[in-house]
């Protein structure tokens, strides 16, 4: 992943700010994980990709990641849980969808803190437990 150019300080943002382009950094590393190991038309790339990214799953990858995080990871895996969110998914419990967005906050977090190799190994582990 390339570095990251911006200059704001991701402790100064909101969570779900962090949680926004934490969104778009795990969706980009699942899309290029399915283009990369699967040849598959984009229609089955879309449904694969959902599997990744719907709340349910994204709080099953942070429980699989929960260990292996620093303090000041956590920090911010909490603050984005904690966030008051203005909608909730339909098709998601609302547990879930605290733990997903807390998860997007870090991955929002090491994205705006230029963290790229912390970024793929967590992702490497989060693969682990998508694809059982």
């Amino acid at each position: 992943m390339e570095e990251n150019k911006l200059i704001k300080d991701p402790r100064l943002m909101s969570p779900l700010q962090l949680a926004y382009i934490g969104d778009a950094v795990y969706e980009l590393l699942v899309r290029s994980h399915l283009i990369e190991k699967h040849d598959m038309n984009v229609n089955d790339l879309h449904k694969n990709a959902i599997r990744f990214v719907k709340a349910e799953a994204q709080a099953v990858a942070f429980r699989y990641i929960e260990n292996d995080l620093t303090e000041e990871e956590l920090r911010f895996v909490k603050r984005g849980r904690n966030a008051k969110s203005v909608t909730v998914p339909k098709n998601a419990k609302l547990a879930d969808y605290k733990y997903a967005t807390g998860l997007e906050a870090l991955f929002g977090y090491l994205y705006m803190s230029n963290q790229s190799t912390r970024i793929e190994e967590l992702f490497e582990k989060i693969k682990t437990a998508i694809t059982r």
